[in-house]
């Protein structure tokens, strides 16, 4: 019995969609004839549809219109947020290129102020890079990327942009090791001008080293440059070191020219002196010898 009804429901379901399809198909022709036929009595009836409708068509246009600007100011959300993050990865960039541009600018500044340096006729040079620095409390040496294979020997001067940084302790084939100013076993004869006064440059951990064994320290002011005298054929004459300045103690030193906080290029001179006389002369030897009577004096009369 059961299933005899679920049968008769489906029919008459089926029955119904089909009437009511029916219906909605007789309903669509007979408004495709009615917009479509050009009659007068027909247009007022169009325009009397039109106007009962229309004020139901703008209710439902207000929310579509709605939900269509919401959608486009969402569109219009996610391209401002795509477009940002692409601007930030873009800045970020920027900014990565702008600190390598200002470490190739300071590098360029300090290659240029390398030319400043004043280096006698006779002396020529390496460029190298300081890569790295074992610097402590007793120990300031540095590391460059030049040595034996470039012509440096051992004890050769190294200079920046602004005056003299140290010498070479120690040559590989292609690096060598610095002894800055500023180490405690650091000791450099130099002078200070005006006037040639002989001094010692003496390391002492600072920037500012002793100046010992000064001859006419009464007669110093602050400011006075202080220069390599050249004694020994270890450092070239001349080369700036830095300007005197005094201390509340009454001792002098010297405020260093080179920058060592940023020390990124050295010079280092292959210097030979011009002259170097190992044996005292003809003449001082002629004396020395007629002082102990060996020579006699007729002789050199005589030869005359």
């Amino acid at each position: 019995m059961s299933i005899k009804a679920a049968q008769d429901d489906k029919t008459l379901a089926r029955t119904v969609h089909r009437i009511l399809l029916g219906v909605v198909i007789v309903v669509c022709l007979i408004l495709l004839v009615l917009w479509r036929t050009d009659n007068p009595r027909l247009e007022r009836v169009r325009m009397s549809l039109i106007d009962t409708v229309a004020p139901s068509m703008n209710w439902v246009n207000d929310p579509l219109d709605f939900a269509w600007n919401m959608a486009r100011d969402y569109r219009n959300f996610v391209d401002v947020y795509e477009q940002n993050r692409t601007l930030r990865r873009e800045i970020q960039s920027l900014r990565l290129w702008r600190e390598r541009a200002r470490l190739l600018e300071e590098e360029n500044a300090q290659l240029r102020a390398l030319n400043n340096v004043r280096l006698a006729t006779r002396t020529t040079f390496v460029t190298g890079d300081v890569f790295a620095d074992s610097g402590g409390p007793f120990l300031q040496s540095a590391l460059v990327n030049v040595g034996r294979l470039d012509g440096i020997d051992d004890g050769a001067a190294a200079v920046d942009g602004q005056g003299l940084v140290g010498r070479v302790v120690g040559v590989g084939d292609r690096a060598a090791r610095l002894l800055l100013l500023t180490d405690f076993s650091s000791r450099v004869p130099v002078v200070v001008q005006p006037g040639a006064r002989r001094a010692v440059l003496s390391g002492d951990g600072t920037l500012a080293p002793k100046l010992e064994f000064l001859d006419g320290a009464d007669r110093i002011k602050p400011g006075d440059l202080v220069e390599t005298s050249g004694e020994g054929s270890v450092f070239p004459p001349d080369l700036p070191v830095g300007r005197v300045v005094s201390t509340p103690g009454g001792t002098w030193r010297a405020a260093l020219l080179a920058d060592y906080d940023r020390l990124e290029f050295v010079r280092l001179l292959r210097y030979r002196p011009d002259t170097q006389i190992d044996d005292p002369g003809g003449l001082v030897q002629r004396d020395e010898l007629e002082e102990d009577g060996d020579l006699d004096p007729g002789a050199n009369t005589a030869s005359n």
